[in-house]
């Protein structure tokens, strides 16, 4: 999503090293390498080691261009450490999810696969799946995750549903509880009434802002004189901490190139639905 903003914005007129911190399948990264000369290199860091081999086999032709490493991007400037990089000329990091992982890749992250398992860890070797956390927490833990992950009106009458369905094993069993605790008529017509359940439980499962919050100043760290760090973000939480921590950097030598989010135009939505919500910030460490 956003792939013509992030390759004019983000790639590099130097050489030198570009970071993707959420390289997934390699649409940004293919990007920006195409638009650069060979000098510039490209690190690419996914938490999803099936997202990493379908990168692998996308940006092969770029040869020793580009380095792949499992890992967060949360651990960005420990990982960027590790292979000799001390300032990036870009940073990019695409907070969303990708429609193999969604549709094809069978750990329950879409309502719409009701009979896959209840995982939705981006890295299969992380401790808890959604299942676990779904059928440990309490009421008001659950209650709390639905409200802040996915700003839920009906938080407590799911989070109960939940409780009294338990265990919950797959995904048509957390549809089936969300079902049953909203009522028919409060059901939202833009989106799927399951839709801020499982991107809450998803972002719990993921410490997804956990781990934004600790990577955005890291980022911004690695930024030589101007270089840029770009996020796309998806959902208010998400946008409100990439808000705050470009603003927050200002004071630090730091300008954002706009102060409101560019957003997809409409021939990407109707081509892409799921980039209805997408928002670019762009920040540049000044020279």
């Amino acid at each position: 999503m956003l792939v013509d903003e992030v390759a004019f914005l983000l790639r590099p007129r130097d050489a030198g090293w570009v970071i993707d911190g959420t390289v997934g399948m390699g649409g940004h990264a293919e990007a920006i390498l195409d638009a650069t000369d060979h000098d510039v290199r490209l690190l690419g860091i996914d938490l999803d080691p099936g997202a990493l081999d379908r990168a692998r086999e996308r940006l092969g032709r770029f040869g020793a261009r580009v380095t792949l490493v499992h890992a967060s991007f949360r651990t960005l400037a420990a990982t960027a450490a590790a292979h000799g990089i001390e300032h990036a000329r870009s940073i990019v990091l695409d907070l969303g999810y990708s429609s193999w992982q969604l549709e094809g890749s069978g750990r329950g992250f879409s309502f719409q696969r009701e009979d896959e398992p209840l995982d939705m860890r981006l890295d299969p070797g992380a401790a808890e799946t959604a299942g676990a956390l779904l059928n440990r927490a309490r009421e008001d833990e659950l209650a709390r995750l639905l409200t802040e992950y996915g700003e839920e009106p009906h938080a407590r009458r799911i989070a109960r549903a939940i409780v009294r369905r338990r265990p919950l094993s797959t995904t048509g069993d957390l549809v089936a509880a969300v079902k049953s605790a909203v009522p028919r008529a409060a059901w939202p017509r833009q989106l799927h009434v399951a839709t801020r359940t499982f991107q809450a439980v998803r972002i719990a499962v993921n410490d997804e802002l956990g781990a934004l919050r600790e990577a955005l100043p890291h980022a911004a760290g690695l930024l030589g004189p101007g270089a840029r760090l770009g996020v796309i973000s998806f959902h208010s939480g998400e946008d409100r901490i990439v808000k705050h921590t470009f603003r927050s950097l200002v004071p630090a030598g730091f300008a954002e190139l706009e102060p409101s989010p560019l957003t997809p135009g409409a021939d990407e939505v109707r081509a892409n639905p799921r980039a209805r919500s997408a928002k670019l910030r762009v920040l540049e460490r000044l020279p």
